[in-house]
């Protein structure tokens, strides 16, 4: 037995020593673990730095520690009332009786967290599957090994030994999603998710796949584009574009594309006045991810595509052979006349590269969108009910945002989670906890035995005439 698969069994054993922890438990973990994440916050920030080469310490805070510990203070307020058992009708002809569901943990969750929100992305999940009353197991990724040093003080300070961390390359992933957990939560690509689906398959393991896509932004004629323009740069140079639902192209009316341009290349400049010595930028996270960046942008060059570099530099990127932290750092770069069939377009781009598409008629628009894979997140620009109203619709997504992009995601009150290609199952709030549950039926029957007139022998008058009074 591997030491993943013995840490497991113990994991379970400890499950079924105490398969139901009560609210107060439940409450104390969860209070527990806000205090850590308080008490580590600094250390976070500190981490994430290195580990990216660099990373704004408020970036940190914003987009990781803040969501947090808004989910927790969500989950506390609201646990009690999830715990209470649900009371269901009871049909007339089995009365008397009472019908209940009770929502009991459904044992070891195993969580695999990628390195893009090494932190939010294994305290959501987390702080769900405890509020839920399981044990768990993290797989924290190999790309951010000073991050995963807190998260384990932090899990073990709050935790103890309810939630096992572990740490290890792809292969050791492979293992982990082998094991026979009660439910695999996996954040990261569709290609690796379709692996650890199949993985966990032979275990008949319940999945949750968080996965990615290409996320659009469509822009409607009536959006005002002075409007909009900052809130789309904000979800695409967030973590520098480094984010599963941050906008991988925009369409855009073709008599706007100039404007917009104009107005995202301005926004771009207030976000980050001095480029090269801007404390608010993060840093592309490893030298295989900006190389592949950069021969997307490179090709898309080569391909007479018409690339605008925000930030108003002029850089070869492609001969940067040895790529330093400080060289990491790539500004936004707007695509005009992409190659539909480059890497470009059809893969997600996760970094600061923006294809720009513009269209005749919003009804075109609209079929770009629905000929593709369906996506994790679209966000619509418009103010115009009839057409907010036609692309709900019309469109099969994970999510969606109207005039905004990214800040769906810390709702706690919404479900998050992608369809198809760009995920199966969604948590989050309310979602979460009912995802790392199990729904118990429970049908409980009073002292006077109404089933006794509907066994056998059929032949009974009284049965043939319930039975046909039922089957009326």
């Amino acid at each position: 037995m591997s030491a993943l698969e013995l840490q497991f069994q113990k994991q379970k054993h400890a499950f079924n020593l105490c398969p139901y922890p009560d609210y107060s438990q439940r409450q104390q973990q969860l209070k527990a673990l806000r205090q850590a994440i308080e008490q580590h916050s600094a250390a976070l920030c500190t981490a994430t730095s290195s580990d990216f080469g660099y990373r704004s310490s408020d970036e940190t805070r914003l987009l990781e520690i803040m969501p947090a510990l808004s989910g927790i203070d969500y989950h506390l307020k609201r646990l009690k009332g999830w715990l209470k058992p649900e009371k269901r009708h009871v049909h007339y002809s089995f009365m008397p009786a009472s019908n209940r569901v009770m929502l009991q943990p459904v044992g070891v969750v195993g969580i695999i967290v990628p390195w893009n929100y090494p932190v939010y992305l294994a305290l959501g999940p987390l702080m769900a599957a405890i509020a839920a009353g399981n044990k768990t197991m993290l797989k924290l990724s190999e790309y951010t090994p000073a991050t995963n040093k807190v998260l384990r003080q932090i899990c073990q300070q709050a935790l103890g030994n309810d939630a096992v961390v572990i740490e290890g390359d792809a292969e050791i992933a492979a293992t982990f999603s082998r094991l026979p957990f009660d439910h695999l939560l996996f954040t990261g690509s569709t290609a690796v998710g379709r692996k650890v689906m199949q993985a966990a398959a032979a275990n008949l393991t319940p999945v949750t796949l968080e996965l990615g896509g290409k996320s659009p932004v469509l822009i409607a004629p009536d959006a005002d584009i002075k409007h909009i323009a900052k809130r789309i740069l904000f979800g695409k140079t967030a973590n520098a574009g480094q984010t599963c639902v941050a906008p991988d192209y925009v369409l855009v009316p073709k008599a706007k594309l100039e404007l917009l341009i104009t107005e995202l290349c301005q926004a771009f400049k207030d976000f980050y006045p001095d480029f090269a010595t801007t404390p608010d930028y993060s840093s592309v996270i490893n030298t295989a991810q900006y190389q592949r960046l950069t021969a997307m942008l490179e090709h898309a060059i080569q391909s007479d595509a018409r690339v605008i570099d925000c930030s108003g530099q002029s850089h070869d990127h492609s001969k940067d052979s040895e790529v330093s932290n400080s060289k990491r750092r790539l500004a936004l770069q707007l695509i005009i006349g992409a190659d539909d069939n480059s890497n470009l377009m059809e893969q997600e781009i996760f970094g600061p590269l923006l294809p720009l598409i513009p269209y005749d008629t919003f009804d075109n628009a609209l079929q770009y969108i629905q000929q593709r894979p369906r996506p994790l997140a679209l966000y619509l620009m418009s103010d115009d009910k009839a057409t907010v109203q036609q692309v709900l619709r019309q469109t099969h997504v994970g999510g969606v945002c109207i005039n905004d992009t990214l800040v769906h995601v810390a709702q706690d009150d919404l479900p998050f989670g992608g369809i198809g290609p760009s995920g199966l199952g969604n948590y989050h709030g309310k979602e979460g906890f009912m995802r790392f549950s199990h729904q118990k039926a429970i049908h409980k029957k009073g002292r006077f035995n109404s089933g006794r007139f509907i066994y056998p022998p059929f032949n009974r008058k009284v049965f043939k005439a319930i039975l046909s009074w039922l089957t009326r």
